[in-house]
């Protein structure tokens, strides 16, 4: 084989590795996210609606999307300030109040026959130890669950299905909803293109050093 057929190759090799990278990284899960407030800014929650234990005070989101991952996940959308939402819940000893946020997501997001609700708000007043599980459990009924305690439904919402992968196709696009940039980038495609721009370089320096040495 001669070093330019090799390094063709190596090209058209490299080329199906970025375009089946590519493929992956284009498809995506419809399901719900859960989401932090600190400092103004939503952050990807690093734990469960069932283990999380916010404080008295906390605001806690969820958004329904199609999602590659937590650096695709779109955050709630809209007012997310504990003292708006929770204004006509008061204090009440031995208890705590969280705020939250639901956001049901776009008709782009909807499984296919279903209409999102209107995003919606509600401030629990649950006891200090609840988990956001059963503050959202307390004001969003019903919640449904998977065989893996993974939430598939909020209010009812979405009526079936649990974190269905959606292909590149369906995948609804994101332009007009630009991520806070709480995180970096997901780094797939970028290192796919160097992979090419490696192997057609090392190809082409190949063939040159062969022809000298000829």
């Amino acid at each position: 084989m001669t070093a330019v057929r090799r390094a063709a190759v190596l090209l058209l090799a490299a080329s199906a590795v970025l375009a089946g990278a590519a493929q992956a990284e284009a498809a995506g899960y419809r399901y719900w996210s859960f989401w932090e407030r600190t400092g103004g800014h939503w952050s990807y929650a690093t734990e469960g609606p069932s283990t999380a234990r916010p404080d008295d005070g906390a605001v806690q989101g969820l958004r329904f999307a199609v999602s590659e991952d937590s650096q695709d996940a779109t955050r709630p959308r809209g007012t997310a300030d504990f003292a708006t939402i929770c204004a006509g819940t008061p204090a009440k000893a031995g208890t705590k109040r969280v705020a939250l946020v639901i956001d049901f997501g776009t008709p782009a997001d909807a499984p296919s026959g279903e209409t999102p609700p209107a995003r919606r708000t509600a401030c629990a007043r649950v006891s200090p130890d609840a988990t956001t599980a059963e503050a959202l459990a307390s004001a969003a009924k019903p919640l449904r669950y998977d065989s893996n305690a993974l939430l598939c439904a909020i209010a009812g919402y979405p009526h079936k299905g649990c974190g269905e992968q959606v292909s590149a196709a369906e995948k609804p696009a994101k332009a007009t909803e630009k991520p806070e940039p709480d995180g970096g980038p997901s780094l797939g495609l970028p290192i796919g293109a160097g992979v090419v721009a490696v192997l057609a370089g090392a190809a082409v320096w190949q063939s040159r050093r062969r022809r000298g040495n000829a």
